[in-house]
């Protein structure tokens, strides 16, 4: 056997320690399944964690269900008796339209400037996701036009602006959604309708309306392109704010357009060299009806709450008449210009230097009403010189010259204002470069409100002479001492009492004994006419005969009356009371007066019609009231009386209308307070003139017939003019058929009239369950009186009642007063006809 050589050993030892053989394969297997083992386990970590946060992120998000029923929160609009849109209520001021309400040339801006491939993409662009990510979280801005529009319009309505990751994952499984389950029109319909476009619009049909004062459908490419580039930054680019950074932007969209081939290079050019075009119009309640809109509000807020009438885009179909409002909106404000004039000018004014204004970024708040012949404005002057007086109103300037002016016996504008003093003005013409002539506002305000007689529908309503400068609403809200225009309640007490227009009553001196002492009052003209009949009575508007009744009867009788009227202000147990020394609004006087040529119906005063949901459903609604409170013969009775007030009367003055008339005037102690209540057969108006101060008077002579009885008459000539052959009904007529059925269980009017001997006397009991005054005006005196000429007329033969009182003994109206007025003790230094 042959040796062994080392050569051979040393092969077979490093053979050995190889063992076992083919190791390096075996370990990188091993390695292998290692790596596959800690990837698989890795994986499954990203895996579970992403589960987790599509989890966390999508489990409150909402379901597509709830987008096909969403429903923005859209304007609610308010509609006159034709159907003409007058004012608006929203949060969010929204005109929803469908996709082919938006133009080609509006789709195609907003597409080139936000989302070039919105009609090919998914909804979710990867790459620009994630720069819109970083560019969120890393920078102070928004990084709007980085998402795409189904992106944004995720955003916009269901998730908040904070700028995390989580919230643009929220975003993007919120997009996915949307793009499987809506096709791309209703996407852009979304987006397009959704979108805020700054100054309170959102989508783009109220941006066109409120930028551009059209629709949508009308917009040419220069304004289509403006209100593309607004989603951005709505007030970074707003037109309005910032004129020259919207032409960028605009101009932007134009380019954006043109490099996509939507548009020519001649659109193009054409396009950028015009100017932004605003046409800017405030809402129509600004100039039309604004104190009606108020009340309006106020009673859809209280019976469907806030979020409703603001965001549910109703339509309400008012009782108002814009041709009547507007006529009463100018008989107003004439009015109260006449009575300024004929007090004289008073040179006080307002200087807003004084507060450190600057005359040229100073505003008023009235200016936000249009420019129109006849209406009324606070204007800035701005220079002064002798024979001229440079204005501003907005942003329109006017020179007045000395004819502006004459009325003020002023010679110089100099004696008249200077620089930066607030003067009011009447526009003469309108235009570019209006007229104004000059007016003057003391503080003096006034209060108008008509009804239509068939329905109870307010027709008008003014509560003052400016609502930008003061929303009290003075028609409904201010309770003034009435003067003789509450006269209506004694005289209808004394008819339900027994007594007859043709009755006597005596006017001669008289002391009525109260609580408080004997009350004397005296006639205005201090003359005594002795017996006199009701009507004629009536006529004059005697205060002597007035409290005779009233005492006669009882002043609780009275009072009930009124409250069967409908008068809830505060009436308080006292003899004075029956002429007028206690407060009432207009709005319930209009409400009582039109009982009388409705033949002893009350109907409720109402503003609304019907209301509509934005799905065509309407809302259900509470019927106004309708009652009788005094029977047709009580009420043809008080015709008689009421109708003698305009022919001859203290407002003889309608008799030249020549129409069938009714109505009574009022007029206060010191003649803080002017009254005018009337009707037609169709028609019931009043009108208050007085100052917010109820010590502060109108100035002598200042009656309801020269103060409130003009802006009536010139109402009632736009309000009869369709019907010029209307006729109160005769005594033996049928009673009257108005468009309500009386309210079951609401009538109210006495079975049979009491005999004299029967009247009721006052008890003690205060009338205290009446709610507070909604004004300061609070009882001060008993009213002066008036008288005219008269004569009776009645066919009926004449049956006498002793009212004179006995001089021994107490009146039997005298009853302990809830409220303390002081008494006249004669004729006031400056006495009113009433």
């Amino acid at each position: 056997m042959p040796a062994e050589t080392p050569v051979t050993k040393g092969a077979l030892w490093r053979a050995m320690r190889s063992f076992p053989f083919k190791e390096p394969e075996f370990r990188s297997r091993k390695i292998a399944a290692k790596a596959s083992f800690w990837l698989l386990i890795g994986a499954s970590a990203v895996f579970g964690i992403m589960v987790g946060l599509m989890l966390t992120y999508s489990v409150n998000l909402p379901q597509m269900a709830d987008l096909e029923r969403y429903r923005p929160s859209t304007t609610t609009e308010l509609l006159d008796v034709h159907g003409r849109v007058f004012g608006s209520f929203a949060l969010e001021r929204r005109v929803v339209v469908p996709y082919s309400e938006f133009p080609p040339v509006l789709r195609d801006a907003i597409l080139s400037i936000e989302d070039k491939n919105f009609m090919s993409n998914s909804g979710v662009n990867l790459i620009r996701v994630v720069g819109a990510a970083w560019k969120d979280l890393h920078s102070k801005q928004r990084s709007q036009g980085a998402s795409t529009l189904t992106m944004q319009l995720a955003r916009n309505l269901f998730l908040s602006s904070e700028k995390t990751y989580g919230r643009k994952l929220q975003e993007i499984f919120l997009t996915l959604q949307i793009e499987r389950h809506f096709t791309k029109a209703q996407i852009f319909s979304l987006y397009a309708n959704q979108i805020y476009l700054g100054r309170g619009t959102y989508g783009f049909e109220a941006g066109s309306e409120y930028y551009f004062s059209k629709h949508a459908r009308d917009l040419t490419l220069a304004e289509a392109a403006t209100l593309a580039g607004l989603p951005k930054g709505p007030e970074e680019y707003s037109p309005v704010r910032h004129p020259e950074r919207a032409l960028r932007r605009r101009n932007l969209v134009l380019a954006e357009m043109y490099e996509d081939k939507r548009i020519t290079a001649a659109q193009y050019s054409e396009a950028k060299r015009q100017p932004l075009g605003l046409n800017l119009e405030p809402p129509p309640s600004a100039s039309e009806a604004p104190y009606f809109i108020e009340e309006v509000r106020r009673q859809l807020e209280r019976e469907y709450g806030a979020e409703e009438v603001h965001g549910a885009g109703l339509k309400v179909y008012t009782t108002l008449d814009l041709d009547a409002q507007r006529a009463a909106n100018k008989a107003l404000l004439d009015d109260l210009a006449a009575y300024e004039r004929r007090r004289g000018w008073k040179s006080k004014l307002q200087n807003v230097l004084t507060s450190g204004a600057d005359l040229n970024s100073y505003k008023h708040p009235d200016w936000n009403t249009p420019i129109a012949v006849g209406t009324y404005f606070h204007a800035l002057v701005m220079e002064v010189a002798p024979t001229r007086m440079v204005v501003r109103v907005g942003r329109v300037q006017s020179t007045m010259e000395p004819a502006d002016w004459v009325w003020t016996q002023k010679l110089k504008a100099t004696e008249i204002a200077k620089p930066g003093d607030i003067v009011y003005v009447k526009v003469a013409t309108a235009g570019a470069t209006p007229r104004f002539l000059l007016e003057q506002d003391s503080g003096a305000q006034g209060a108008f409100m008509a009804v239509n007689n068939a329905n109870g529908e307010v027709m008008a309503m003014i509560g003052g002479r400016d609502f930008e400068v003061s929303q009290f609403n003075r028609a409904t809200q201010a309770q003034r001492q009435t003067g003789s225009s509450f006269k209506p309640y004694d005289y209808t007490a004394a008819m339900e009492a027994g007594m007859k227009p043709t009755d006597t009553v005596l006017d001669a001196p008289a002391s009525f004994y109260t609580p408080n002492g004997p009350y004397t009052p005296h006639n205005y003209e201090a003359d005594w006419r002795g017996p006199m009949s009701l009507t004629e009575a009536f006529a004059e508007s005697r205060n002597i005969p007035a409290l005779r009744l009233a005492d006669k009867v009882g002043i609780r009788k009275v009072i009930e009356v009124a409250r069967r009227f409908g008068v809830t202000s505060p009436l308080p147990n006292f003899l004075p009371v029956a002429i007028g020394a206690a407060g009432i609004t207009l709005s319930e006087q209009v409400a009582s007066y039109s009982v009388f040529p409705n033949d002893g119906i009350r109907i409720q005063p109402h503003y609304i019609r019907r209301i509509v949901q934005a799905d065509g459903l309407p809302l259900e609604q509470k019927t106004p009231e309708v009652k009788e409170v005094i029977t047709v013969d009580i009420a043809r009775k008080m015709m008689v009386l009421l109708e003698a007030v305009t022919s001859h009367g203290t407002a003889a003055t309608v008799s030249q209308m020549h129409h069938a008339f009714g109505g009574k005037t009022g007029t206060t102690n010191s003649f803080t307070d002017a009254w005018f209540l009337g009707f037609s057969p169709s028609v019931t108006a009043g009108v208050w003139v007085g100052f917010d101060n109820p010590s502060q008077t109108l100035g002598d002579k200042e009656t309801g017939a020269r103060a409130a009885l003009p802006a009536w008459i010139d109402f009632m000539k736009v309000a009869t003019a369709s019907v010029p052959n209307e006729q109160f009904a005769r005594y033996d007529a049928p009673k009257k058929q108005l468009d309500v059925q009386v309210t079951p269980n609401a009538t109210s009017a006495p079975a049979a009239p009491k005999k004299p001997a029967e009247a009721d006397d006052d008890s003690d009991d205060s009338d205290d369950d009446t709610p507070k005054p909604a004004a300061p005006a609070k009882v001060t005196a008993a009213p002066a009186v008036s008288a005219s000429e008269s004569d009776d007329g009645h066919p009926t033969p004449v049956v006498k009642w002793n009212t004179m009182p006995a001089a021994a003994k107490p009146a039997t109206g005298a009853a302990r007063p809830v409220v303390k007025a002081p008494v006249a003790a004669g004729p006031p230094k400056s006495g009113a006809k009433q």
